[in-house]
This record gives structure tokens, sequence and C-alpha cells, in this order.
């Protein structure tokens, strides 16, 4: 549950009375701004104008690829990254640039320049008294490059090859011309470096060529003298002499062993078929001897004979006899031919057989040869490894030689920058800006002005109060008797006093019988038998008693919305809930004392739950805003529907635009409603109008305070207060507005939002 904040300190800042001192003194305010914002006019006005102006640098590679010798070398090109660039703006802003410059324009007859050429009748009182060095003792190139260096602005543009020469003066023609001046002194000093460069690589590369050329012609001569010594000839493919024979014969050994193996495996199969007895007709070597296809030709002819005699004769028919004599003869005389082709193949494969052993001696020879031209030509490949180093060495001078001498004679040496933006003569000074100091001038003034009210009246004390420390209000009840009566109500503590009793006295005419209410809320009606003359206070508070029927023996001692608000805060309520007997215009007591709460600082939030929104169109200014009928209908969050005061500090829950039977179908949901507003808000004011105890049922939990509304006492508003003491609210209280403004209108201290 929420409780009540304490105080800290016995002093609090009074906003109102803070902030109320500015309208106070708005006239002085107001002066001391405009007085500084014309001596700032003045100034400005009387300063002496400053003119800027800017050239811009590129450094980039001014070499065309159809002037460089080499398009390849990259050795020598410029450093274009982000340090190469920053180290041109320290070469530019360099000591020996801003000399030439300062020579070349003879700053040193300037006064702005010089300060010893018009020195003020001051400045030399403070160099005579010793407050001051005498700038008479400093050089004038070092007195010029001070006041240049103040003036001078180089830097890179970010992210960029781009550098900028900025230069302030007095003389809008000046600011121009020391930055081209600057410019072109750099991009001078840069190609004059170059042609320095050049010329000590041309000095320095023309005795070294003439010593690499004897050396490039000793080395070769040498390689030459062991080539011939060793007997290193060079065959094909720039090869040893005899590396490339051993290469040929093992070749040339190769294919004879493969031809003896041939022919030996040929000899060994007419061997075996010869042995065998099998057909020769199968033996491609056989075959191709030219004796051999003539005696196999006429063996076929012999043959057709036998076979076409035999039709008529009988096989020892002498002519049958011979030609089959014939054909034995031939069958001899094959066999005797193919034992002559099978000496032929041994006689083949011995001669590859003889070969092949003399080809192995002969590789066996040039093997150690070969072997002993290998060994020196190690020898020869170190010198001929030294030669070509001397001579690439010696090509590369001479390029470079060449180069050198070339761009020498034809005195083209192009820079790695070029001036892409010179400086104009500015028409307008960049300093002073008359608009722009002025009206800094005023608003600083006016600011700084502001708060030096502030803070005088925060000091002075009259912006402070004393801190607000609310105190229980002691319970009084007083027996009314229903003659004329006196009763005592104990007024709201107000900050800065003492609590104070004030003794309210009532018509000595009779009252009627509602104004004899609370007395009996308090006691029975057995017990109402006071005296009429006096009033005697109970010495303690006891236990109010619930009557079994009500019995009015005093008037209606209802509170005022201070009293009520100071009640809800003593006490630690988080709840109040308001009943209306008299309707809507009752509603007031809820709506003020709900503003009062929250003027003390807590979080307040009232609920109206009234047909009409009584209690929240006051507040809003409007009847058609989400409420509480929507929340229970779930149309609407509880952001939706939760609204600010106009008025004052207190949050508003209005009736909403849902359909209320639709709403209270869901009544059940409230007391969940009611315990989420109550863990967000210190209090939650609920306006229910003529409702009765049943109908509030819903809305009372712990730390709930019942409020009854009262404008004008009646018998009507005295049975509204019966019914709920008797259904179980007997510690209800009675509020009336009377004495206040209007729910709806702003008091002092309040603005519509």
């Amino acid at each position: 549950m929420s409780g009540v904040q304490s105080t800290t300190a016995d002093l609090d800042v009074d906003l109102r009375q803070l902030f109320a001192s500015l309208a106070k003194n708005w006239l002085r305010i107001l002066l001391a701004a405009l007085i500084v914002t014309g001596l700032a006019l003045v100034g400005a006005w009387l300063a002496t104008p400053y003119y800027k102006a800017e050239t811009r640098l590129l450094i980039e590679t001014r070499e065309s690829v159809f002037t460089r010798p080499d398009a390849n070398t990259n050795a020598d090109r410029p450093i274009l990254d982000e340090e190469g660039v920053q180290s041109q703006v320290e070469v530019i802003s360099s000591t020996d640039i801003l000399k030439q410059v300062a020579q070349k324009l003879n700053l040193a007859r300037l006064p702005e320049f010089d300060e010893t050429l018009d020195m003020s009748l001051g400045n030399r009182l403070l160099v005579i008294a010793g407050l001051k060095s005498d700038p008479n003792e400093v050089p004038v190139d070092e007195r010029v490059l001070k006041k240049m260096r103040e003036k001078l602005n180089v830097y890179r543009v970010d992210k960029s090859r781009v550098i900028v020469i900025e230069f302030s003066s007095k003389d809008p023609k000046l600011s121009a011309e020391i930055p081209n001046a600057i410019a072109d002194t750099y991009i001078a000093v840069q190609g004059h470096a170059k042609l320095e460069s050049n010329s000590a690589a041309t000095d320095w590369l023309a005795p070294e060529i003439a010593d690499l050329s004897k050396r490039v012609k000793d080395a070769e001569a040498k390689v030459a003298a062991y080539r011939a010594q060793s007997d290193l000839l060079l065959g094909q493919n720039n090869s040893v002499l005899a590396t490339q024979q051993l290469s040929e014969l093992s070749s040339e050994l190769s294919r004879v062993r493969a031809s003896r193996a041939a022919a030996e495996a040929t000899a060994d199969s007419v061997r075996k078929a010869l042995a065998q007895g099998g057909s020769l007709e199968s033996l491609p070597e056989v075959m191709s001897s030219t004796l051999i296809q003539r005696l196999r030709e006429r063996q076929v002819q012999l043959q057709n004979q036998i076979a076409d005699l035999s039709t008529t004769l009988l096989d020892s028919h002498p002519r049958i006899r011979s030609l089959r004599s014939q054909l034995a003869d031939l069958d001899t005389q094959l066999r005797r031919e193919a034992e002559k082709v099978l000496a032929g193949l041994k006689t083949e494969a011995q001669t590859a057989q003889a070969r092949e052993n003399q080809l192995v001696a002969d590789l066996n020879t040039l093997k150690a040869q070969s072997a002993r031209a290998g060994e020196q030509q190690v020898e020869l490949n170190a010198l001929e490894r030294e030669a070509n180093a001397q001579r690439q060495l010696l090509e590369s001078y001479m390029t470079r030689y060449r180069e050198a001498s070339s761009r020498e004679d034809r005195n083209y040496l192009p820079v790695d920058a070029r001036v892409f933006s010179r400086a104009v003569t500015p028409a307008e000074p960049y300093f002073p800006k008359i608009l722009p100091i002025v009206s800094a001038a005023f608003i600083g003034s006016l600011m700084l002005m502001a708060v030096w009210t502030l803070l005088a009246e925060l000091f002075s004390g009259r912006a402070m109060r004393p801190a607000v420390r609310i105190r229980p209000e002691p319970v009084v009840e007083v027996a009314m008797p229903a003659a004329p009566v006196t009763a005592t109500v104990t007024e709201p503590v107000k900050a800065a006093e003492p609590v104070k009793t004030v003794e309210k006295v009532a018509s000595k005419a009779p009252e009627p019988a509602a104004r004899r209410l609370w007395a009996t809320i308090s006691e029975p009606a057995e017990a109402a038998e006071p005296d009429h003359n006096d009033i005697e206070p109970e010495p303690e508070a006891q236990e109010p008693v619930v009557p079994a029927a009500p019995a009015f023996q005093s008037v209606l001692g209802e509170i005022d919305v201070a009293m009520a608000a100071e009640k809800l805060i003593a006490g630690g309520a988080a709840r109040a809930v308001f009943v209306s007997p008299e309707g809507d215009d009752a509603a007031a007591s809820s709506v003020l004392v709900a503003r009062e709460v929250a003027d003390a600082g807590l979080r307040v939030l009232l609920l109206d739950m009234t047909a009409s929104g009584a209690a929240s169109r006051p507040m809003l200014d409007s009847g058609q805003l989400a409420g509480i009928t929507n929340l229970l209908a779930s149309e609407a969050q509880f952001s939706d529907v939760i609204h600010a005061d106009h008025y004052s500090d207190c949050h508003v829950i209005p009736v909403g635009t849902a359909d209320p039977a639709r709403a209270m179908r869901a009544a059940d949901r409230l007391p969940i409603i009611m315990r989420s507003l109550t863990t967000a808000y210190d209090l939650v004011v609920v306006e229910c109008g003529p409702a009765d105890a049943q109908g509030i049922r819903r809305l009372v939990a712990e730390a709930t305070e019942v409020f009854v509304s009262v404008l004008e006492p009646d018998e009507a508003v005295a049975e509204a207060a019966v019914k709920l003491i008797e259904n179980g609210y007997p510690d209800l209280t009675l509020v009336t507005p009377a004495g206040h403004e209007t729910p709806g209108t702003p008091v002092p201290g309040r603005s519509a939002a």
C-alpha cells in the first residue's frame, strides 16, 4: 500500500514564487540584455575586419605512361596514402617555404606582420617597464614567421588527398596572394627537389655503368675460356655434347634390344613349329618368303589336279601316282625352306646381340665422359650466373641512366601535386559577423540575467517555504442535543502554524432530524441524552457502535475539502470512495479532494463511476474520451483510458463511451482493476454518485476511506449515511465542497494544460 511521502528537509523551494520573480524583474532583465547587446554591437562595429581566402592542392601522380620509359616501375612512385599526404601538409607549412613567400612578397614592410613598425604607446610603456619582452630583440624573419603562422592554417580534407591552405589578413588582396604564393612555392620546391635528385642519379650512374661494363666483359671472357678448356661443347637445346650423345645412344640401345628380342621370339616360334610338324602357314615370317609362296601355289595346283583326275581315274593310275609324288616333294621342299628362314632369324638375333653388346660398351664410355662434363658444368654455371648478374645490373643502370639523361636534357620533371583551386580576393570579411555576435550577446545576456535573478530570489529566502509535515488529526466526538448546542471541529493543519481547534456554535433554533445524525454515529440511542446547556467532550475516543435504529440526536458534523485531504494523507489511505446522495452537483467534493491531495505531491487518480460523468467532465472538458466502461468492455487498455486533469497534476479515468450494459456484465473485473490502480498510484479516488452499500462493495478494500458528499444537509443525506453505516461502513466521513470554486474553474496557481 502506498504511504505518505515523508519530508526530509525543513524547507522546500516554492517554484511558483521562484519563477514569479522572473515576471517581477522582467524589465531589469530585458534592460541589462539590451545594454549588453548594444555594447556587443558597438564592439563588432568598431572591430578590425579580417578577410580569409584559401587555396586547394591535390596530391596525385602527374607522370604519364607515355613519358615514363619503364611503365612497370613502381619503386619511385609517390606515396599517396594518409601518412604521405599528411607529410606534404608539414612540408607546405615548413619554415623554408614560408621564408621564401615572406621574402617574395616583402611582408617585413607591413605593420601587420612586424609589430615594431607601428607599436602603440601602451606597448612601449610595457616594454620599458619590463612587463613585456622587446620585439626588437627578435630577428625580423622570426617576427614575420610568427605572425604568418598565427594567420595560416594548412590541413588535409578528411578522407581525401586534398590539402587546403587558408590565410587571414586585414588586407583582402593579401589574404588571397599569400596562399597562392605558398602553393606556387611548394610546387617549385618539389620540382627543384626532383631536379636535384635526377642530377644526383645521373652523376652516380655514369661511373657505375663504365665499371659494370668492364666487369661484364671480364665475366663473359672467363665463361668462354673455361668452356674451351673443359671441352664442354654445346649441342642441341644448349646441352653438353657428351650428355646429348649419351641420350641418343641410350635410345639406340633400347631399339636394338627390342629388335633382338623380337628376332629371338620369332625364331623360337618357327623352331617349335618345325619340331612339332605343325603347319607353317600360321607363321607370318615363313609365309613372307617369296620362294615359299611359289611352292605353296604349286602345291595347291597339284592338289587341284589330283582332285580333278580322281573323278575319272583310280588311285593306282600312273598319272595320279605321279602327281602324288610331286606333291610329296613339294612338302619336303617347303620344310627345307622354312629351316632356312629359321636360320636367317637366328642369324638376325645374333647380329642384334652383337650390336647390343657394342652399344653397351659405348654407353659406358659416354657415361664416364658425361659425369666428368657434369662436374665441369657446375663450375661453368657459376661463371655464367656471375656474368648474367653483372649483365642485368648493367642493363638496369643503363635504362635508368637513359631516363635520367632524357629528363635532364628536356627539363621535364612533373611534380606530384597540382593547384586546382586558387584563392580569390574575398569581398566580405569573415570576422566580425555582426548579426551572429549581437544575437548571441542578446540571448546569452538574457539567460545569464534570468539565472542571476533566480539565484538571487533563491538565496534571499523569498522562494523558500517551510516543509509541510502532516500530523494525524485528533478525533473528537461530541454528543449533540436536539436543542441548540455547540460542536467542536478540528481545522486542517496548515504549514508553519500550530494546530488550532475552532469551535463552531450551531444556531439557537431547533434543527431538523437530519442535522442530529453525527452523535448517533458514535454511540447508541439509549445513551443520547446530553445536557442541553453544556458540551462535554468525551475523554477518549470510543469505537463506533452501529445502532439498531437511527436516532438523530445531534447536528451533522461535515468537514471541508482541506480536512478531507489531510485525513487521507495522514491516514495513508490507498482508496477514497465518495458517495453523493444529492446527485451530480455533490460530485464536486471528490474532484476537489483529489486535486488537493495531488497538490501535496502524491500520485492521485480519480475514477468516475457516475452515470453522467459529473466528476470527470469538469477535469477534461469533454465527455467523449475512453474510460472505465471501455476498459471493462475490453475495448481499451489502461494507457488509453487514463487522462491528465487540465487544471492539476491529478489523473482521471472518465466514464467512457462503451455500452454501460455490456461494461456492467464485466463488473467482476473491478476489484482487479482497483488493485492495479492502487499499485500504480498513491491514492485512488472513486466517485460513485448516489450509490448504496451494495454498489460500492467491489470498490472497498483495505486502507479505504468512505466519504459522503454533502451540499445541503437534509433527510436524504442522513438516510443514505445511516444505510451505509448499517451495512458495514461505520467509519464514513461527511465532506462538503462549500467555500471552494467550481471544479471546472482553474484556481490560483493552476493553469490549463
